[in-house]
């Protein structure tokens, strides 16, 4: 088999890969079609928010005929739901690719403003929207859980985001020439384990320092999945970089490669650092299934 196509299966279940990762997870927006007025609005409820960010919760209801709430509290408190009106308004889209691609420059709907929590901080909202029919809740039963992070500059976000990617092409890449014992699928073991080790054991810690004030929350300081799946990933990669130094082992890197998609398969954020509304302090979410 040629070596082009050894690219193209890797490029092929890495895209796979990212495609699968934007579209899993308990941070990113959920999608949602609501009816107002016997008109169809497809929202983006956001789960992941900067602090200090302006109006971060919106309904994209281009309607301003409606009336609409929102109720939150602190996720895992007791506290009663505070309340608060949602506003109409136009705002500007200070987007470079928005604006010039696009041709997006103001978007409108109904936003509201809560308090900022701290880095790592929940809490959990439901909303209310009132049109001709009636008033309607959404997600009462079910709130939606909005974390709180800092503020990831982009010049260490971007590099962490395309050495972990990159890492895997070059690991699903080692993994299928392991598989047909080509001859430079050690090449690419290295290069894989070099990638990975700035993605995520170099910039991962310093995206998670900036974004909840924690550089490593896993093993053996804490519990959190994201940290420990990478680790968990890491070595493996060091097993097969090791295995391979002096002698042609080509199964270290297959198992590598196979748990490097395993990993790459739970969903980014599940199970991670989150504030405990009690101590004030930082914990693991998994953590929170024996303790509630």
């Amino acid at each position: 088999m040629k070596t082009v196509f050894y690219w193209l299966l890797a490029i092929v279940i890495t895209l796979a890969a990212a495609i699968y990762q934007r579209t899993t997870g308990p941070t990113y927006p959920k999608k949602f079609d609501i009816e107002v007025n016997g008109n169809i609005h497809e929202l983006r409820l956001i789960r992941s928010v900067e602090i200090g960010s302006e109006d971060p919760f919106k309904l994209a209801i281009d309607d301003n005929s409606i009336e609409a709430k929102l109720y939150y509290r602190q996720y895992l408190s007791h506290d009663e739901y505070t309340e608060v009106d949602f506003a109409y308004a136009k705002k500007p889209v200070d987007s470079f690719i928005m604006n010039k691609i696009f041709g997006i420059t103001e978007e409108e709907g109904w936003f509201a403003d809560i308090p900022d929590l701290p880095a790592a901080g929940k809490i959990q909202y439901y909303f209310e929207v009132k049109d001709n029919n009636g008033i309607k809740a959404y997600f009462k039963d079910e709130p939606i859980i909005v974390r709180y992070k800092g503020a990831v500059p982009p010049a260490v976000l971007t590099p962490h985001i395309f050495f972990m990617f990159f890492a895997m092409l070059l690991g699903n890449l080692a993994g299928i020439m392991a598989v047909f014992n080509h001859n430079r699928f050690k090449f690419y073991t290295t290069l894989t384990i070099i990638a990975f080790f700035i993605g995520g054991m170099i910039l991962g810690p310093i995206v998670q320092l900036y974004a909840f004030g924690e550089a490593w929350a896993g093993i053996p300081f804490a519990w959190d999945l994201t940290d420990n799946k990478t680790l968990i990933a890491f070595l493996f990669w060091l097993l097969a970089f090791a295995m391979n130094r002096n002698k042609r082992r080509p199964i270290y890197t297959v198992v590598a490669a196979v748990v490097m998609l395993l990993v790459y398969s739970i969903p980014h954020s599940m199970y991670g650092s989150e504030l405990d509304p009690e101590t004030g302090e930082i914990i693991q979410g998994w953590i929170q299934l024996f303790l509630f």
